[in-house]
């Protein structure tokens, strides 16, 4: 169980049987009456960001969230297949759970798989990866200075915009909290 005074962002507790994760959280003491919190919850399976109240000192159960790594596999028409590290047991997560997630995925890499009572719900990804560029439009002599952008289709079949000095083959840094260009990485 969870005290509100012990809430912090990001900690997972359960209800309505569903995992919530704390977005953010406000003690308020109002002048008359009872202390309470105000809290921004986001559900873990549905990404539903909710607001609650609750009073100051109620308990909350915690949800059954586990963070295992794994190793990403591969798709198919069943969704996206990963494999335990420690066990070797494989996972399988519909692709429209993690729809966004999975324009960064790449084949054997690792990543962090979200359980919800031994049930996949989820992954988080790295801040950063590294994907290639496979294609993009020539850039101009004379561009390199400017600061226009164009579309680039990485690995992954996702299309970022990039700098116009951007060229096939090369390695960029993309924010997978954003989908966006970060940087090229000289290899």
């Amino acid at each position: 169980m969870l005290s509100t005074n012990e809430f912090k962002k990001g900690s997972k507790v359960e209800m309505d049987d569903e995992p919530y994760e704390i977005v953010s959280y406000e003690h308020i003491k109002p002048g008359k009456g009872q202390a309470f919190v105000r809290v921004k919850l986001k559900n873990l399976k549905t990404l539903n960001v909710v607001e609650k109240t609750f009073k100051s000192g109620v308990k909350i159960p915690k949800a059954d969230v586990e963070e295992k790594p794994m190793q990403f596999l591969y798709q198919d028409e069943h969704g996206y297949h990963f494999m335990d590290n420690s066990n070797y047991e494989e996972y399988v997560i519909p692709k429209d759970v993690i729809e966004q997630e999975a324009k960064f995925l790449q084949e054997n890499k690792d990543v962090f798989v979200l359980l919800y009572k031994n049930l996949p719900i989820g992954i988080s990804l790295p801040n950063f990866v590294e994907l290639k560029v496979i294609e993009t439009e020539p850039g101009f002599k004379g561009d390199t200075a400017a600061t226009g952008t164009k579309p680039a289709v990485l690995e992954t079949n996702t299309t970022i915009q990039v700098p116009f000095f951007i060229k096939e083959g090369d390695i960029l840094r993309i924010d997978t909290r954003t989908g966006e260009y970060v940087e090229r990485v000289n290899k």
